[in-house]
């Protein structure tokens, strides 16, 4: 009785899962005619667009920050898989002056095989209904906002570095058209993070090819790509020649690999850890305190850290302040967080910073997914946060009025009449004397040093043109013509 009750059973399953896998095959049929993937090979669509900065907005609870992309021209070839876009960046010079228009593109051919580039492809409309029909797709019926949707959910061929498949989910609704498909992606701040693009608005094409109109694809919870297609068409006869960029003239040679960190005394306990992005090591009497402790990469920061242990031996690294919040400052604290350090920040990035290194860590398992540890991240209140002992004293003063990023802090050492700072001002060049980009900022750091009262005698860039050199107070005012 049992054995037939289990036989039983175990049919039904099978039966229920033959139900599902057809189910499925349906829905992504019926989205194929209706919007006429069937036979579709290639695509090319054009209109106007905007180019999200991901890591680089003003305040880390804001968006990102969009620059105009006109002209935007897109073609797709499903079968190779490869993709060409271009596009005009039109922009106005934060130092005044003409307007300036630079051609930008984005090339994906069969051998950018990183999901990075080929999710591109596959999050598209036309592009998942293609994959979804070659993979082992599910379906299940969900409500959102009192609309019905049927969603589609498929392993992509592409294996994450941890192993782990990429994951793509479509939401098509009750006329057949594919309206949002999300994929997850590692990145170094935000784990396993969300990308999602809506489609909105849809038009007809010619031989019953549907496009939307509307395109907004969103990144760590922000919008980082939005367009307005205008015309788009099916299997175009020019495909190759959208697809191909013109022949570039020659370029710069490959520029070679990084090298580790280097170390310089700057004063008794105080090192520099030399690099394209600088970290001060801080010794105080039982530990020590990182300034920058996760610039550029996961590597980076290990180096670093590494660094500093070697010049301060057998301390901790209790603390690690970060200058702001952008990625490139940024990108390699999953190491530092690993490392057991508190990251110290004014109190407008702690709920972004908490929230981003939270996130589940499973497509590139990083240091912090391996060590099972938790973020602790310091907010402070108020413009300043010190730390000191018997030994030593390290001011961290908010700088105001800055457009670059809320929340940015330089690190200032009284005793030692250091100042270390980050994406404010750059050194001339002492080489060939050509003058160096003025940097939006290189005024409000003077009157912030003026208003907080701070005398250094040496000011250390975190990074800038000209990395390896400190300079004075007297020198940045001197180029800025002031006295």
């Amino acid at each position: 009785m049992r054995t037939a009750f289990v036989a039983g059973m175990t049919l039904a399953v099978l039966l229920a899962q033959s139900a599902v896998a057809q189910n499925a095959k349906t829905v992504i049929s019926n989205a194929s005619k209706a919007m006429g993937v069937e036979g579709l090979n290639s695509i090319h669509y054009y209109g106007t667009a905007q180019n999200g900065n991901l890591g680089q907005n003003n305040n880390a609870n804001q968006p990102w920050p969009m620059a105009a992309a006109n002209d935007y021209v897109r073609a797709i070839d499903f079968a190779q898989p490869a993709s060409r876009a271009t596009w005009m960046n039109y922009a106005v010079p934060v130092t005044g002056g003409a307007a300036t228009l630079t051609p930008g593109q984005q090339n994906i051919t069969p051998q950018n095989m990183a999901w990075a580039q080929q999710l591109e492809i596959w999050i598209t409309p036309w592009g998942f209904l293609k994959a979804a029909a070659a993979g082992n797709a599910t379906v299940k019926a969900q409500t959102m906002g009192g609309r019905r949707y049927q969603v589609v959910s498929f392993d992509a061929p592409v294996k994450s570095p941890g192993g782990k498949p990429y994951r793509l989910v479509g939401y098509i609704n009750a006329q057949n058209l594919v309206e949002k498909v999300q994929t997850w992606l590692e990145n170094p701040v935000f784990g396993d993070m969300l990308v999602e693009a809506e489609y909105t608005q849809y038009r007809d094409g010619a031989g019953g090819l549907k496009f939307p109109a509307q395109i907004v694809q969103s990144r760590g919870g922000w919008p980082t790509f939005t367009a307005y297609i205008l015309g788009a068409h099916a299997n175009p006869a020019n495909l190759q020649a959208l697809l191909t960029p013109p022949r570039a003239a020659g370029g710069p040679p490959p520029a070679a690999p990084a090298a580790g960190p280097t170390s310089e005394k700057l004063a008794d306990g105080v090192y520099r850890l030399n690099g394209a992005y600088n970290s001060v090591a801080i010794e105080f009497a039982d530990h020590i305190v990182l300034f920058e402790p996760g610039p550029q990469s996961e590597a980076r920061a290990q180096a670093v850290i590494a660094e500093a242990k070697k010049v301060i031996p057998n301390k901790p690294i209790r603390f690690g302040v970060i200058t702001h919040h952008h990625f490139d400052h940024t990108g390699g604290l999953e190491a530092a967080v690993a490392e057991g350090i508190t990251i110290v920040t004014p109190e407008v990035n702690r709920n972004f910073l908490m929230t981003a290194l939270s996130a589940p860590r499973t497509l590139a398992p990083d240091a912090l997914a391996k060590s099972g540890k938790k973020p602790v991240i310091e907010g402070f209140k108020g413009d300043k946060r010190v730390f000191s002992d018997a030994t030593r004293t390290l001011e961290v003063h908010v700088i105001k009025g800055l457009p670059h990023a809320d929340g940015l802090v330089v690190g200032y050492l009284p005793k030692e009449k250091i100042l270390i700072y980050a994406d404010m001002f750059n050194l001339p060049n002492p080489v060939n004397s050509v003058p160096s980009p003025p940097v939006v900022g290189t005024g409000v750091f003077l009157d912030n040093i003026e208003r907080l009262g701070l005398q250094p005698e040496r000011v250390m860039s975190i990074h800038s043109l000209n990395p390896d050199r400190l300079t004075t107070v007297a020198e940045m005012k001197a180029s800025m013509g002031r006295k």
